[in-house]
């Protein structure tokens, strides 16, 4: 009867987890959409900060941080193994759907949440010791260590900026981001019912920890963005960071113990089908194009002009050269630059010269 009990609360936790989850993400993804129209639509603004004043962008900044605390309590309802693979929630909704995508990604999901983890611990204070000091987290611990201090040395030593170092440098820090973040929210939660955990020493060690590897996350996923297409970025941050987070969730809290061999193996389909949905998703997202202005001179007047608009082309020989940019727009509305009033156009030159110099009398 107890048994029963146990696993009918285990299922009713595990629910709430979910619901808060795929809220959080739905939200979030909302909230992102919302903050690049409010960019979009200032950015032809001189000030680059207008956005502050955009009550657009705070609605989505507020969007975003109902929805990442809907994200940060669902970790204390659900184990990470069910939790972490839910980001793909809201890529569904932030790009263009690819079809096979959509069904791979949405039956992964189906997999995830039916045959996640079942198990789930109240995580007080004590407990996080107790998990802490067992071998196989202290062997975890010092084995990522490693890992990550070696890709670091590769990152900035040898310049190795590859797009896959970098996202393990990030995945590595994700799954002690979900750890720490479990552990807080666990606490808390249990504060909130009544039994104080806000004084164990061991929360403040995991609330520092979690600021912190959320911080440098933060900085190499700038990084990541500014060297690589978002794209790409997204789709692969998903695979490594879900399976680091999956991983730390098995070991640290120990959360496919009572999970027999069915579960486990469907939970591994279900990544199999996840994981390519996600990343035919994002291959099939609309892209861009990027543009650079340029300069024109029309050889009739001697005038340069930008071009602010219009498709890059190769430039011909129609009356007029670029530079810049190897592009030739001359059929779109061009922008005048401002020019010395005191030189006459180049049309008056041959005018004059035609007349002869000045001050000397025909024959």
């Amino acid at each position: 009867m107890d048994i029963s009990k146990a696993i009918g609360v285990s299922y009713t936790d595990n629910l709430i987890g979910t619901v808060f989850a795929i809220s959080g993400n739905v939200i979030v993804s909302i909230s992102l959409t919302i903050q690049k129209y409010s960019h979009v639509k200032l950015a032809g603004t001189n000030d680059p900060r207008a956005f502050y004043h955009s009550k657009t962008w705070w609605c989505g900044f507020l969007l975003a941080c109902l929805g990442e605390a809907a994200n940060f309590v669902s970790y204390a309802f659900a184990p990470l193994a069910l939790i972490a693979p839910l980001n793909a929630v809201s890529v569904l909704k932030r790009y263009v759907l690819s079809f096979l995508g959509c069904i791979l990604t949405i039956a992964g999901t189906y997999l995830f949440v039916t045959f996640g983890p079942n198990s789930h611990e109240k995580l007080s204070g004590e407990n996080i010791v107790k998990h802490i000091v067992g071998w196989p987290v202290l062997l975890y611990l010092l084995l990522e260590i490693i890992t990550f201090c070696l890709l670091l040395y590769f990152y900035k030593q040898r310049g190795a900026n590859y797009l896959v170092i970098i996202l393990l440098l990030v995945a590595l820090l994700g799954s002690v981001t979900v750890i720490t973040v479990k552990a807080v929210s666990s606490m808390l939660v249990l504060t909130a019912e009544g039994d104080m955990q806000l004084d164990n020493p061991i929360f403040s060690v995991m609330f520092v920890c979690m600021v912190a590897s959320v911080i440098f996350q933060a900085r190499f996923l700038s990084q990541a963005c500014q060297l690589y297409d978002s794209s790409l970025i997204a789709s692969v941050n998903y695979i490594l960071s879900t399976t680091f987070a999956v991983v730390a969730g098995a070991v640290f809290y120990l959360e496919f113990n009572n999970e027999n061999s069915l579960h486990i193996g469907m939970f591994a389909l279900g990544s199999l089908s996840c994981f390519p949905g996600v990343f035919l998703i994002t291959k099939h997202r609309k892209r861009n194009k990027a543009f650079e202005p340029y300069v024109t001179m029309d050889m009739t007047n001697g005038v340069p002009t930008i071009h602010d608009k219009g498709e890059m082309v190769q430039p011909s020989t129609n009356g007029s050269f670029s530079y810049g940019t190897l592009a030739n727009n001359d059929g779109v509305a061009p922008a005048t630059l401002p020019v010395n009033l005191e030189q006459l156009p180049v049309s008056s030159r041959y005018s004059d010269a035609s007349c002869g110099p000045p001050g000397l009398k025909e024959d």
